[in-house]
This record gives structure tokens, C-alpha cells and sequence, in this order.
């Protein structure tokens, strides 16, 4: 009888509020709020027209008339996988829009080629005028 506490006693529970409870629909009320708050503003986007990828036909040859200028380490550079100098970039693609309807350039780089000289390959091909110019995204050997 000692162990168990009598309600004959005259004690009475003190009435308590649980904190825990109510932080739950504090954060429950405020979650509430700021997802009805986030509907409410209109989201406006532009309407984007995606290139859809063919598969490549085996039948087509490469064109003929694409440049392929690739840049290496140390500031070497390769024309259609002929070994050329920086100085010599500028006039041949002169004469190569000179000759070419429309004239496409894929610029390649190693995995050791300088940034820098990549971007002044791509100010060459941009001066001359040259509109259609493709970066290559995959490994490659230098001069291949």
C-alpha cells in the first residue's frame, strides 16, 4: 500500500500543457501557409521548341566541306588533322569561307588543351564570320 499513491491523499494533478504537441501545428499551420502562399503567384514560362536527336544514318558520308580545327597542349593546333600554327588559323579560314557555301567548323580539344587558346581559335572563326560552329564533346587523341 506504501507503493502506490492514494487518491484519498488530498493530492490533485497540476494541470500541464505539453509544448511539444503544440510546436507540431505551429509548423503544421506554417508549412500550411507558405505552400498556400507559393500558389498563389502565377509562374510564367516562355515556350521552348527542344531539338529532337535523330539517329545517325550510316548510309551518310561525312560532309566534305566541315573544318575540323582541334587544339592541343601547348597551343598546338590541327586543320582536319594537319599540323598548323596559330598564325595560320586566320587566313585559312579566309579562304575557307571564300570557297565554302556554308561553312561549318567543329572546334575539338584534348584533355590536356589550354582554355585560352581554345577561345582564341573560336575569336578567329567568330571574326571571319562563320555562323554554324560546333564544340566537341568527346575524347579525342591530339591530331586525330
Amino acid at each position: 500500500m506504501s507503493g502506490a499513491p492514494s487518491s484519498s491523499s488530498g493530492g490533485q494533478k497540476k494541470a500541464r500543457i505539453e509544448i511539444i504537441p503544440l510546436i507540431d501545428v505551429i509548423f503544421f499551420l506554417l508549412a500550411t501557409f507558405v505552400l498556400f502562399t507559393l500558389s498563389l503567384n502565377k509562374i510564367q514560362s516562355l515556350p521552348v521548341n527542344l531539338p529532337v536527336a535523330a539517329p545517325p544514318d550510316p548510309n551518310r558520308l561525312p560532309d566534305e566541306d566541315n573544318v575540323t580545327l582541334q587544339v592541343s597542349d601547348g597551343g598546338t593546333l590541327y586543320w582536319n588533322q594537319e599540323l598548323i600554327g596559330m598564325n595560320e588559323v586566320a587566313p585559312r579560314l579566309q579562304n575557307y569561307v571564300s570557297q565554302v557555301a556554308t561553312p561549318r567548323v567543329l572546334i575539338a580539344a584534348d584533355d590536356r588543351a589550354k582554355y585560352g587558346a581554345t577561345i582564341q581559335v573560336l575569336d578567329e572563326v567568330r571574326k571571319v564570320g562563320i555562323k554554324q560552329v560546333s564544340f566537341e564533346t568527346v575524347w579525342r587523341a591530339t591530331g586525330k
